[in-house]
């Protein structure tokens, strides 16, 4: 039950940029467009969700370096609020992790029909194969997921600078493309709340260093300089694209586009440019379903290891990874890809993922007056007035999400009923170990 201590700095990285780029880059600025129509508001909400996701990774840091365990944030809410809290956040976060998989499959599966002249429909099976193909790579040790995230990231990261490249030194086209906007969400300081939300989902995933505590070689320094690092590496490219889009395209365009990406390519390179965004697609989406495969065998696996899963999903393989944890998820996956199921999923999951922070946050608090003298070799930077304002936020998103989302947020509070007599039919007593069990030599 002992994960291998072999990953480094640049394994945060890459899991940080790998896992907080999506698709949504491509997407997000349509919607942010259509709420702030001006430059400088529009480019500047990107400075402010980098601001805010930056404090976020501030609080966590404290945690991660705190309680240097892997399985993410599932560690801190059973420490700070029992196992009751710890099994709704780790069951919420693996089911969630492996419905993204689903959903990024299924984009990257629908780019390579389409490059390769396939009908969409086609697009579940090719994302099953990827998800097939990630998991036989992954089971075969912690040093080829690490290598395999590492050079995924890096080629995300060149194909999406090679992109703003394209996109800021082709010939501005000299008439602007017609467009109809449709009435804006809100206006004013709902606006910029609104836009505020969307900008703060797009930078999510870049608590992925977490996920991976026990097994980084120094998890006191890689665990905020990863975070850190990465989050500046993911707002210089969000930026570089706002700003790119902005210069080819007028913002009523963006705003009237459900892909502007799409929308750029096709006014700055006609007939190819949707070639193009396929291209970028498909170069970069394969390190988020990497991470997220890595990520949510971290999840189960911690789970099951504190009496909170399945016994049978904290087996090691020979090169260190969780392999039957990486088998459970790709499966899940792969069911969620066939049923077409996982946008329902991550709906009702978005309750549980904001009020995931929330508790984290909460837990800085907590622990700071229960454990004051516990070692933390990362302090968190301006508590309690950082943390408090990223917590502040957190409940103002939860309740966005419960009245933006009633009936998806019906069911997940329904979800928490039901499973507490769950947790109590699953919960399994632990051993005393002689040893700590959570900490690899």
């Amino acid at each position: 039950m002992r994960l291998l201590r072999i990953l480094g700095l640049w394994f945060g990285l890459a899991v940080t940029v790998g896992n907080t780029i999506g698709g949504g880059i491509l997407r997000t600025p349509g919607s942010i467009a259509q709420l702030l129509p001006h430059e400088t508001p529009f480019v500047g909400i990107w400075l402010i969700g980098a601001l805010y996701a930056l404090l976020g990774a501030n609080a966590l840091s404290e945690l991660g370096t705190m309680l240097p365990r892997s399985g993410g944030q599932f560690i801190f809410a059973r420490h700070a609020f029992g196992d009751y809290a710890g099994f709704v956040v780790g069951w919420m976060d693996w089911i969630s992790t492996c419905a993204s998989t689903a959903a990024i499959g299924v984009v990257l599966g629908a780019s390579i029909a389409w490059v390769m002249g396939q009908p969409p429909s086609l697009s579940p099976h090719v994302a099953t194969g990827i998800v097939g193909l990630f998991a036989l790579l992954l089971v075969m040790g912690t040093s080829v997921g690490d290598g395999a995230q590492r050079l995924t990231s890096l080629l995300k990261a060149v194909a999406l600078m090679v992109f703003v490249a394209a996109c800021l030194f082709a010939p501005r086209p000299t008439a602007a493309p017609a467009s109809i906007v449709a009435p804006a969400e809100a206006t004013g300081f709902a606006a910029f709340l609104l836009a505020a939300q969307a900008v703060i989902y797009t930078y999510d995933g870049w608590s992925g260093p977490i996920y991976f505590s026990e097994e980084l070689h120094d998890p006191d320094r890689d665990i905020p300089r990863s975070m850190f690092l990465g989050l500046a590496s993911v707002a210089l490219i969000y930026i570089l694209i706002n700003i790119a889009f902005v210069r080819a395209v007028p913002l009523s365009s963006l705003a009237a586009s459900e892909l502007p990406a799409a929308t750029v390519a096709d006014t700055l390179f006609g007939a190819k440019g949707a070639l193009l965004v396929r291209i970028v697609v498909i170069i970069s989406l394969p390190s988020a379903v990497n991470a997220c495969l890595l990520m949510a065998s971290r999840v189960i696996f911690a789970l099951s290891r504190d009496g909170l899963g399945l016994p049978m999903l904290t087996k090691i393989g020979a090169g260190g990874a969780p392999s039957l944890a990486l088998v459970a998820g790709a499966v899940v996956t792969v069911a969620f890809l066939q049923t077409g199921t996982f946008d329902q999923i991550i709906a009702i999951a978005a309750f549980f993922f904001v009020a995931s922070y929330t508790l984290s946050f909460m837990a800085v608090f907590v622990l700071r007056r229960r454990e004051p003298n516990a070692r933390r070799p990362f302090r968190a930077v301006g508590h309690p007035w950082t943390t408090g304002f990223v917590l502040l936020g957190s409940l103002g998103f939860l309740g966005s999400a419960i009245v933006s989302d009633r009936r998806n947020s019906v069911i997940a509070l329904g979800i928490l009923v039901l499973s507490y007599p769950v947790f109590r039919l699953m919960r399994q007593p632990l051993p005393v170990p002689s040893t700590n069990p959570y900490v690899s030599e």
